[in-house]
């Protein structure tokens, strides 16, 4: 089981910009329209958990759902899914422990975590497993962070670096307990 994160940040470690926008990062020249490897790692999941406002910025696009596996969205708010996602997200709220443990147990054990807010909860509760994080060569100078504050270090290994597209570094690191 494991709770995994595949997020991309500006250089200086934001994953929205002040606006909360993330049309920087489709400035990045990609000539031949490469995902950067994320069919690969979706195949290793079996579902998303993101928050409320991921979901929003994901309906934002204007794009068909672009997720094939389930989509949990953690919510105290929202009391119905999109129409016509009703088979696509489910709503779940709760104590984050209890819900991978319910999410787990319904089979799901190869979670993608999304989201500045969730994926800081996670870590707060030290339930991330891998982090994969991809920089963009941009300095924001502000915005959402990915990270947050912590009661205590977590110590990561890296396992992995790959260059993308010719100017951007994916690094992939795994939880040491």
């Amino acid at each position: 089981m494991s709770n995994i994160v595949y997020i991309a940040t500006s250089l200086d470690g934001f994953i929205a910009d002040k606006n909360n926008q993330v049309d920087w990062l489709h400035d990045i020249p990609n000539p031949d329209g490469s995902d950067l490897g994320f069919s690969e790692f979706m195949s290793r999941i079996d579902a998303l958990v993101m928050g409320r406002n991921t979901l929003e910025i994901v309906l934002s696009f204007g794009v068909d759902w672009p997720y094939s596996k389930p989509v949990f969205v953690l919510s105290n708010t929202l009391t119905k899914v999109p129409d016509g996602l009703e088979d696509k997200v489910f709503l779940v709220n709760g104590s984050l422990p209890e819900i991978v443990q319910q999410l787990n147990a319904q089979g799901y054990n190869q979670l993608y975590i999304d989201g500045g807010k969730t994926i800081q909860s996670f870590l707060q509760h030290d339930l991330i497993d891998e982090l994969i994080i991809t920089t963009i060569p941009v300095i924001l100078g502000g915005g959402i962070p990915l990270f947050g504050e912590l009661t205590a270090p977590l110590k990561f290994k890296h396992v992995k670096a790959k260059r993308l597209v010719d100017c951007l570094v994916q690094n992939s690191f795994v939880r040491q307990r």
